[in-house]
């Protein structure tokens, strides 16, 4: 308190002053405090109302002083810690899996469907390519790949050889997760950078699909991809589809500006990707423990990847997990008495 501070305000200062420490402490506890009862929440969101009259009155009796600036910080830091995003509770998870994920994957049901088309599109080019132009398969195999199918080997079942199941599973899941999160963040690029992953990886499938079948090694391939292949496709597809909705966010953003428009489709569109990397992870167990062994039957993987992927749209669709109706709702009276 400087020398030639008001007498009214200096009591002022002077009454208020133990109070302020208060609320400086509550602000701190508020600030680490990770979960909160009903009490504590209460307490905070008074202890905040009143920080706020304080700093009104302190700006209004002592504008620009050190006071002032101290309780704006005090209230600043109050301030974040009753907006302070809630943690992932049971009800929020059940929330997310329930509802977010649904409408996000609703959201892009079109792009997804369009993306799907040009995945088939890009895997059939690849075949013709491949099987016109043999030679050009060393753009999408590796040199030990094409010795292998060369001398009747497919590299799918060899893998188990290199790493025990579990990590295979780990390492696979870790890929898929990159070409996922590849697709989406490159669909920022207005939408061209989804097509061409989707592209590319479609060039590369029916590639290899037509390289192995010249060689006889075509079911093989088809063999190992049946049980994780179509819902680790599906995933690619909804990524990409997620992308090129940002994109279509930059080229038309609306109101608020391109960064508001970018930032609110993000958050929209975030719980699809939390589902894109739980369903990646169902698919790299089943490609590590199941895809790579040759013992297990066609229809057995057939009915693996059939179920997979049912059970991976009925989640997205909403219907695996359906709302609970409030009561009285299943039965409505129309406005002649009869019940509905």
């Amino acid at each position: 308190m400087s020398a030639n501070t008001d007498p009214d305000a200096a009591i002022w200062i002077r009454r208020h002053a133990p109070q302020w420490r208060t609320l400086a402490a509550e602000s701190a506890a508020a600030s680490r405090r990770s979960r909160a009862t009903v009490d504590e929440a209460l307490h905070t969101l008074s202890a905040y109302r009143a920080l706020s009259r304080h700093l009104a009155s302190a700006r209004e009796i002592l504008p620009g002083s050190v006071l002032a600036t101290t309780l704006a910080q005090t209230s600043a830091a109050l301030h974040a810690a009753v907006n302070r995003s809630p943690r992932l509770t049971r009800a929020r998870w059940i929330g997310l899996v329930r509802d977010d994920i649904p409408a996000a994957a609703a959201s892009v049901r079109a792009l997804a469907l369009w993306i799907a088309v040009l995945l088939v599109a890009s895997a059939c080019a690849g075949w013709w390519l491949i099987n016109t132009y043999p030679e050009l398969v060393s753009l999408i195999a590796s040199p030990a790949m094409i010795d292998g199918v060369e001398h009747g080997h497919l590299w799918t079942y060899q893998v188990l050889n290199l790493a025990p199941p579990a990590l295979l599973s780990a390492r696979i899941f870790s890929n898929n997760v990159v070409v996922t999160l590849g697709a989406f963040c490159f669909g920022i690029l207005f939408g061209l950078g989804a097509f061409y992953m989707i592209a590319i990886n479609g060039l590369m499938l029916g590639g290899l699909l037509a390289f192995t079948h010249q060689h006889g090694l075509g079911l093989g391939l088809l063999k190992f991809t049946l049980a994780h292949g179509p819902v680790e496709l599906s995933v690619m597809c909804l990524a990409a589809a997620a992308g090129t909705a940002l994109g279509d966010a930059v080229i038309r953003p609306g109101e608020g500006g391109r960064a508001e428009s970018l930032r609110r489709r993000a958050a929209e569109l975030g719980p699809l990707l939390v589902a894109c990397a739980l369903l990646l992870l169902g698919s790299g167990l089943i490609e590590g423990f199941i895809s790579p062994h040759p013992g297990i039957s066609i229809p057995v993987r057939l009915a693996v990847g059939l179920s997979y992927w049912t059970l991976m749209m009925l989640w997205l669709s909403g219907r695996l997990i359906p709302r609970a109706r409030p009561r009285g709702e299943s039965q409505c009276a129309d406005p002649s008495g009869a019940t509905l």
